[in-house]
């Protein structure tokens, strides 16, 4: 296994991503335990040592069967992490209820690492609001020991990212100011002391994950990836990208070459790998046991590659068109968001979309096609505008998916 320094311990670069574990029969809710207790043995025997769970993953029962797995070692054997809910929907926020619930569910006395889950244009609100105090609460956490280490996840752009970094600066700041000793705790000079978000080779460009990237690391903030294969989707090219990779080098996966493209970048610490199976775990295994970045060459090609994956409409962001819209509709981001849409469809879409204020959405475009006359790439704007409107409207919408978890949450709690 490759291990880097990650916040002063030695951790292995292949994590363990419990959001999509085996189950019976299909039902999310049923997790297949004895399949689990196998793949976290062969992990952990290969060298996996962070686990990774979430509040609402598989209705609110994958901290209850990771934890179950992992209680057969010694807990100062691996490192777990866990993430505080703020990014659903909800009338009220308790974050001390939760966080009890969750060491209670995982049968744990502390988390190893722990994360605001999800912060983006909608969450961010909640997150900084000091009405309920969630950022103090975990500080507070960790000072008492249990929390070892305070993070966040995003799917935000780089705008909501850099708000975000800048809010947990200033709240390092008057925690410095007000008890130094708290302070000293803390990795550097911002309460939030690493960072997951989705950096996969497509997304480095389409999702602006260079730009988060960059970000980060001039922050100082470590990286932890999610969705390095896209929910499985970069694991299935077409013969032809395939072709042009074993150009390139020959006798890997697809899968292999997207693993060895994340271990070239260098301020990433954890890749969190979703598997559901134990030959999934073998062979990400064998993958992660000697660090083999990819050459300039190669890494080169597999970019070449994301371009033929990417699908949609030119747009160069050059702004022109939002000036002109009577509606005043940002229109590069809903373009980004249409093209985003033409390689698969995702929840973080719905998300980041249910964000935008009603009036200046997608559906809101009027036909004027200004817009269009001003685009130096000759989009139809209103065209690919009426297409995302549509899209969205047979997407699930995220409201409702946060009531069927807060529902999934009180039976549970029923119990």
């Amino acid at each position: 296994m490759i291990y880097d320094e990650f916040l002063g311990s030695a951790v292995g670069l292949l994590g363990f991503g419990a959001m999509r574990l085996p189950v019976v029969d299909g039902d999310q809710a049923a997790i297949d335990q004895p399949a689990l207790d196998a793949m976290v043995d062969t992990a952990i025997a290969s060298g996996v040592n962070y686990f990774d769970t979430a509040y609402p993953y598989h209705d609110g029962l994958s901290e209850v069967a990771l934890g179950k797995s992992l209680a057969r070692y010694p807990r100062d054997s691996y490192y777990l992490a866990d993430k505080y809910p703020g990014h659903q929907i909800a009338d009220s926020y308790n974050p001390a209820q939760i966080f009890e619930e969750q060491l209670a569910k995982c049968g744990v006395g502390h988390f190893d690492f722990y994360l605001l889950h999800n912060v983006y244009e909608n969450s961010i609100d909640v997150y900084t609001d000091e009405k309920w105090g969630i950022a103090d609460y975990f500080a507070e956490q960790k000072r008492l020991g249990r929390i070892s280490h305070l993070g966040f996840s995003s799917h935000g752009r780089p705008d909501n990212l850099a708000a975000f970094l800048d809010y947990g600066a200033r709240k390092y700041a008057a925690l410095k100011e007000k008890a130094p000793e708290v302070a000293a705790l803390f990795a550097g000079e911002n309460i939030f002391e690493f960072c997951q978000i989705q950096l996969n080779y497509l997304d480095w460009t389409l999702q602006r994950a260079e730009e988060k990237c960059a970000m980060l690391e001039n922050a100082g903030v470590p990286v932890v990836v999610m969705e390095p294969l896209r929910g499985g989707r970069l694991a299935q090219l077409e013969p032809a990208q395939m072709d042009a990779l074993e150009t390139a080098a020959a006798g890997r996966s697809t899968v292999e070459w997207s693993f060895r493209w994340l271990q070239g970048l260098g301020n990433v610490k954890v890749v969190l790998s979703g598997m559901s199976n134990l030959e999934q775990v073998q062979d990400n295994c064998r993958i992660f046991a000697e660090r083999q970045p990819l050459a300039a060459v190669e890494a080169a090609a597999l970019l070449e590659v994301a371009e033929t994956l990417k699908g949609g409409v030119p747009c160069t962001a050059c702004r022109y068109c939002v000036d002109t819209c009577p509606k005043q509709i940002d229109i590069p981001m809903m373009l980004a968001t249409y093209n985003d849409l033409q390689f698969a469809s995702s929840f973080t879409v719905s998300m980041q979309m249910d964000a935008v204020e009603e009036e200046h959405r997608a559906a809101d475009c009027i036909d004027c096609r200004r817009c269009s006359r001003l685009c130096p790439q000759g989009i139809d704007i209103p065209e690919a505008l009426s297409e995302l409107a549509g899209a969205l409207e047979k997407m699930p919408k995220w409201a409702d998916l946060c009531r069927q978890r807060e529902e999934a949450a009180r039976a549970l709690r029923q119990k």
